[in-house]
């Protein structure tokens, strides 16, 4: 068996030395082979692209995808997914808080006859703030999904190489890998993994990018804010039924009509504001139907840099 570790890595020259040393020692002892680290520069501008080549001008395991300009960390992962060989992939990110060494424990599960195992991040180092966001979005969309997606899983995790052709067959350009393994199905298993803490570099997801790696997950697999927003309209439909008829009986049986032009600006603001949001929630689903139509290619490789290695052709 031949084992393919595909991540995804921006501006990361300082963790880069570290990450290819613990990742040959622990693909060094996993039997079979030849196996390969496959590396997706998603546009570095800090030398970490000419560390990689530099590297992999002495080693065939190591194959380097230079993208045309920075793409995203989901598109990226993505690339270097499609430039696997392996019979089976692991992928992970690039900072070294998915540990290589869990990679035996992924591959002693995928032998008892799971295609997909991922690690589930326990003891999280990232600031208590951080971490009871990542908790709550994880329930939320778990609850709001179609899909049975699993709880604090990450990218982190391995596939076998027919659920492999099954992600690149989907050909969605806002992509959620977490959520398109767990859609594709087949046997699947969780492996708690203690989250690493980085100890070099920074970390390059912004508030915005989580933001709107969140907006992916939800928007993806989910349409229930569109019901919502129905919901919420019936809702409104009802109270302000209701509230009619309690004045026209006011009106008939006591000789007064209801005051309150306060109550009627705040509930037309209210409504108002509730409307817009709704609204900026067809957009968003409108946008991603947009951004789906024009067919562009999901990413652009300016090289890529792969030694020949006996024996390491596609798998079938």
């Amino acid at each position: 068996m031949r084992v393919s570790v595909a991540l995804p890595i921006y501006n990361e020259r300082e963790v880069l030395p570290e990450l290819l040393g613990r990742l040959r020692a622990v693909l060094g002892t996993i039997p079979g082979g030849p196996h390969e680290m496959v590396i997706a520069d998603d546009g570095s501008s800090d030398g970490s692209y000419e560390l990689l080549a530099d590297a992999a001008a002495s080693d065939p395991g190591l194959v380097v995808v230079r993208l045309a300009r920075n793409f995203g960390h989901q598109v990226a992962l993505s690339a270097a997914l499609d430039h696997t060989t392996g019979d089976v992939v692991v992928l992970m990110d690039g900072d070294l808080q998915d540990v290589p060494e869990a990679i035996p424990v992924f591959l002693a599960k995928h032998a008892e006859g799971y295609d997909v195992v991922y690690a589930q991040r326990e003891r999280r180092k990232e600031h208590i703030l951080l971490r009871a966001c990542y908790y709550c979005f994880y329930r939320m969309l778990a609850l709001l999904s179609r899909v049975d997606l699993p709880l604090d899983a990450g990218d982190f995790g391995l596939l076998s190489r027919r659920v492999v052709e099954e992600l690149r067959r989907a050909p969605e350009r806002h992509r959620y890998l977490r959520g398109l393994r767990a859609w594709v199905g087949f046997r699947q298993t969780g492996v708690p993994v203690e989250r690493a803490a980085r100890t070099k570099g920074e970390s390059k997801y912004t508030l915005r990018r989580l933001i709107n790696l969140a907006f992916d997950g939800m928007f993806s697999f989910s349409v229930v804010p569109l019901r919502a927003a129905a919901i919420v309209g019936l809702v409104a439909v009802l109270a302000s039924s209701a509230f009619a008829l309690y004045s026209i009986a006011v009106r008939l049986f006591l000789a007064r009509s209801p005051q309150g032009f306060t109550a009627l600006v705040v509930v037309i603001t209210f409504l108002s504001g509730v409307h817009l949001i709704f609204l900026g929630l067809v957009g968003e689903y409108i946008g991603r139907i947009y951004e789906e139509v024009k067919h562009r290619p999901l990413y652009v490789v300016d090289r890529v840099l792969r030694r020949p290695v006996p024996g390491a052709g596609p798998a079938a």
